[in-house]
């Protein structure tokens, strides 16, 4: 990882890290390079499940991804370790599901942020970005939608208390 002490470190975390943490890491990198904040805050994802370790997003994650001016062939599935918990201030889950197994897999010493991206997306009517694995191709836009909704939020909490 690439990033200095005092940087602010986030990790989005989903089922198999290929379709919707990947989406959010690609988005959210975007927005943190665009705005010059690269050496302030850095991204990452990954999996609950290792189904896809070493694997890049599904190629619908991609396709999506690319109408919307996000590259994300470069990403690569990993599963949830345990340094993830010494190293990650915000570990943000995609569903509930997720969600419970940061929370029962985490330290008791972990000081940092377990929560749902979507609630830094308070004005949408969605708590979880859903699975688009084994939907349509409507569904892979609907999670750049949320993500990119909740990416405005979370960088504005971390530049607001970062």
């Amino acid at each position: 990882m690439s990033a200095s002490p005092s940087t602010q470190r986030v990790l989005f975390v989903c089922l198999g890290n290929i379709c919707r943490s990947p989406t959010a890491e690609g988005v959210f990198r975007k927005r943190v390079a665009d705005r010059g904040l690269e050496h302030r805050i850095y991204a990452d994802s990954c999996g609950t499940a290792d189904w896809h370790s070493g694997k890049p997003p599904d190629a619908r994650s991609i396709a999506a991804a690319r109408r919307r001016g996000y590259d994300l062939e470069a990403l690569r599935a990993r599963p949830l370790c345990w340094e993830d918990y010494y190293t990650f201030d915000y570990m943000l889950a995609m569903d509930e599901s997720n969600l419970e197994v940061l929370r029962r897999e985490s330290p008791l010493d972990y000081a940092g942020h377990i929560g749902l991206f979507l609630d830094f997306a308070p004005d949408l009517p969605e708590r979880e970005v859903p699975d688009p694995y084994y939907g349509e191709g409507d569904g892979f836009l609907r999670v750049l939608e949320l993500v990119e909704a909740a990416s405005d939020g979370l960088l504005a909490e971390l530049l607001q208390h970062g």
